[in-house]
């Protein structure tokens, strides 16, 4: 799970179906929850042709920065629940991603993508433009703003938080249910959430399994001393006086 975007579309399925986890393991993640932008070859609809065919109420993915978002869900009304994981992590886990990723670019070294990944030259842009995009969103949209780290560290907690913004009320026994149901190693191991269901040619994950580690603070593992000073100097200038805290370890 790159950003996490996998785990919180579980969490937002699972609360949805009341806890009935049967429910959400009908079908792979990309039907249950459509990725609004995704285009991919054959056999794979694309987003908006699965999102015409989707009943209401859809849950919809999108890792759009807030500026590209049509207009149109806010002026429906739509609830977003924004998934933020710390800068470092999120390298870390999209240089593996698109390793396996056959439909985004070579990611090249790891020390040429530090660099890329510091300009915004990776998918979907800038990391700093798109969490302080969707930061500065909340305040005047329908947006709950959830850390990755926060998850980690207590999900029953988090996804209570979730439930409520969701207009839910699960019993306790329930929430322990989607806890378990949605935990990595469930994830891991379920087909409808591991993403094994999409063809090798999309996603080689006998090169990187999409399911890799889930972990925070696994940068420390792969950031060298120059590169930490490098990436901090640039996070400090990015995102001073934003009011905007990201923990690396927990």
């Amino acid at each position: 799970m790159a950003l996490g975007t996998t785990w919180m579309q579980e969490i937002v399925d699972s609360i949805m179906n009341d806890g009935d986890i049967e429910k959400s393991k009908c079908a792979p993640t990309h039907i249950r929850s459509p990725f609004l932008e995704m285009f991919a070859p054959p056999p794979l609809p694309s987003g908006l042709d699965v999102l015409n065919n989707t009943p209401s109420p859809r849950k919809i993915k999108t890792h759009l920065q807030f500026e590209l978002v049509p207009k149109s869900f806010w002026e429906q009304k739509c609830k977003a629940v924004y998934f933020a994981r710390n800068a470092k992590d999120t390298a870390v886990s999209y240089y593996f991603f698109d390793q396996m990723n056959k439909t985004q670019p070579d990611p090249g070294t790891w020390d040429q993508y530090v660099e890329k990944f510091l300009k915004g030259e990776v998918a979907w842009g800038s990391w700093f433009n798109h969490v302080i995009g969707w930061w500065n969103a909340k305040e005047k949209h329908d947006i709950l703003y959830v850390f990755y780290e926060d998850m980690k560290e207590d999900p029953k907690r988090e996804i209570r938080k979730v439930m409520e913004f969701l207009g839910k009320n699960l019993s306790e026994e329930v929430l322990d249910k989607v806890c378990h149901h949605t935990s990595f190693k469930a994830m891991k191991e379920n087909p409808m959430a591991n993403y094994s269901t999409v063809p090798d040619i999309i996603l080689d994950q006998a090169r990187v399994p999409f399911m890799r580690k889930g972990e925070v603070g696994d940068w420390i593992n792969h950031f060298t001393e120059l590169q930490n000073k490098m990436f901090d100097e640039e996070y400090e200038k990015r995102m001073k006086g934003r009011g905007l805290k990201f923990r690396t370890t927990i």
